[in-house]
């Protein structure tokens, strides 16, 4: 079965850090490339990052570039994402997805809350 699990997420005042996990099972986690998506009820969802399977390559929403790091770790199966400098627009609900071989997969996500 395949399954991702974000942690990581929370309430945080801006200008904070916040480290997102997201960890996987059921599939080759090294062969697929892995992203970060946000959804917000008013912008929807959002592209955030994105690392290639093969030469860990990396590319970035302009908004979060700079602030955001994308990173994988291929033996433990986790993509994180290092969120510094964060502001209240950051606030929303975080997803990681798999792609690759035809197929995707999402997690559950989890709600990182950017307020003071």
């Amino acid at each position: 079965e395949v399954q991702l699990v974000e942690s990581g997420g929370g309430l945080v005042q801006p200008g904070g850090s916040l480290r997102l996990s997201c960890a996987a099972s059921g599939f080759t986690f090294s062969s697929y490339v892995m992203s970060w998506f946000r959804h917000t009820p008013i912008k929807g969802l959002e592209w955030v990052s994105g690392i290639a399977s093969d030469d860990n390559s990396t590319r970035y929403y302009d908004s979060v570039k700079g602030r955001f790091t994308i990173s994988r770790d291929n033996d433990k199966n986790t993509l994180y994402l290092q969120m510094n400098s964060l502001k209240p627009e950051d606030t929303a609900v975080y997803y990681c997805r798999a792609t690759g071989w035809g197929s995707s997969y999402w997690g559950q996500g989890t709600q990182v809350t950017v307020s003071s």
